[in-house]
């Protein structure tokens, strides 16, 4: 089992998290301006690249806040973990 370190509680094992999709993806200012198509691409459309990806994680067994993570799609290697609110870390795969 994978070892998911919380910002708050210290790590945990993967069953308490549940994954909460790309990070850093802002809500539209004005949803109502959208287009079906546009509305459609903000809640359909995520990036899916191969390397390092920001993701949303809770701790929904433990603290139950919500905290990002820099994980790599190919090994599933945690790179960097922080709280939300935060600027992603720089890292390198």
């Amino acid at each position: 089992m994978q070892l998911i370190p919380c910002p708050w509680c210290g790590p945990r094992e993967e069953a308490e998290f549940r994954y909460g999709g790309q990070a850093h993806v802002a809500y539209p200012e004005d949803p109502s301006a959208l287009s079906d198509e546009e509305w459609a691409r903000y809640v359909f459309f995520r990036e899916n690249p191969s390397g390092p990806f920001a993701e949303r994680w809770s701790h929904s067994a433990g603290c139950r806040r919500w905290f990002n993570a820099v994980r790599d799609t190919r090994t599933h290697e945690l790179l960097a973990v922080y709280r939300a609110g935060e600027p992603a870390p720089e890292v390198t795969a």
